[in-house]
């Protein structure tokens, strides 16, 4: 049940669960605080797809207004007396400023309007991201045989990895890890038989989070963590801060 619980972020997100439902993951995000940081990062790409809903100007939109300066005028008001010539260009002198500054506000507001379809775009590939890799780990955390080992790391973190044979992945989610010091990051590691792989990187602005570790487990007997340069090594450059069996 617990795993299945672990699936319902997304729903929970967009408040797409029936009240029971929404009750018991409510219960579940009080001691699961990877769920919690998911539902908070779900709920903020959301928001960001609101901004889809920018409609950018037509093409040419810009051009058509440019022609249209020196040749539409403004109708003077009606009045019983004929006006004055010096009035009369003073009226079509303010015309032609009213005129540009409503081609100004119209370029500005196509510049928004593109920034805002800028970042729609940015926001539904993001969005995208987010959804593949809350399904896959979705579907390790809910494999039939999945498997799940726990460890205690330094400084009173903690960190669980699940593994699914027939997935041929692993899941790891650390709590209250510290920060890694400014220009490093914390690296995974399958133990293929003593020799470590890379199996992806952690955010380092993040002290609780759910990970899909890159790779197949294949014949990995267990997993590392390590301190490593920003963008990661090749082979590990530090001792580890937790070495764990993956569960069999």
């Amino acid at each position: 049940m617990s795993a299945e619980l672990h699936t319902l972020t997304g729903a929970y997100a967009l408040h797409a669960l029936d009240p029971s439902e929404e009750a018991a993951f409510e219960r579940h995000l009080d001691a699961c605080p990877a769920c919690a940081q998911e539902v908070r990062e779900l709920s903020a790409t959301a928001a960001r797809l609101g901004l889809a809903v920018s409609v950018p100007p037509p093409d040419g939109f810009k051009e058509a207004v440019l022609r249209r300066v020196d040749g539409v005028r403004q109708e003077p008001p009606r009045t019983s007396a004929a006006p004055a010539a010096g009035v009369a260009r003073a009226g079509r002198t303010v015309s032609r400023w009213a005129l540009a500054a409503c081609l100004a506000a119209v370029a500005a507001l196509g510049g928004t309007t593109l920034w805002q379809h800028m970042e729609a775009q940015d926001a539904r590939q993001e969005a995208r991201q987010a959804r593949q890799v809350t399904d896959q780990v979705a579907d390790v955390l809910a494999a039939p045989d999945a498997r799940t080992r726990g460890a205690r790391l330094p400084d009173g973190a903690s960190g669980t990895v699940t593994v699914s044979a027939e997935r041929d992945k692993a899941v790891f989610v650390a709590a209250s890890l510290a920060r890694p010091p400014s220009g490093k990051v914390y690296q995974l590691w399958f133990d293929d038989g003593g020799t470590m792989r890379p199996a992806g990187l952690m955010d380092p602005g993040r002290t609780t989070q759910t990970v899909l570790m890159a790779g197949a487990v294949g014949d990995a007997s267990g997993m590392g963590l390590t301190v490593e340069p920003a963008g990661g090594s090749p082979r590990p450059t530090t001792q580890p801060l937790a070495l764990m069996r993956l569960p069999a």
